[in-house]
């Protein structure tokens, strides 16, 4: 069974319908993107807390996310 993706926003237990992509330059490499998770409500205030910060490096929909490496695989 697939895990819900629920939006980063504090205290919202909406279905996510988009990831913001960003990192902290400081901190990490420019390749490095982490990732936090939107509803419709909560997508342009997270945007502009990572805009602020020039951290947010694109908005894509959640949809379009490549799929999480399966940690039981064994290469």
């Amino acid at each position: 069974m697939a895990e819900e993706l629920v939006c980063s926003a504090k205290g919202c237990r909406q279905e996510a319908a988009w990831a913001l992509r960003w990192n902290n330059p400081k901190l990490h490499t420019p390749d490095r993107r982490k990732t936090w998770l939107a509803c419709p409500d909560h997508r342009v205030h997270l945007e502009n807390f990572l805009g602020a910060r020039s951290f947010l490096r694109e908005t894509v929909p959640v949809a379009d996310l490549p799929p999480e490496p399966d940690a039981r695989a064994v290469e």
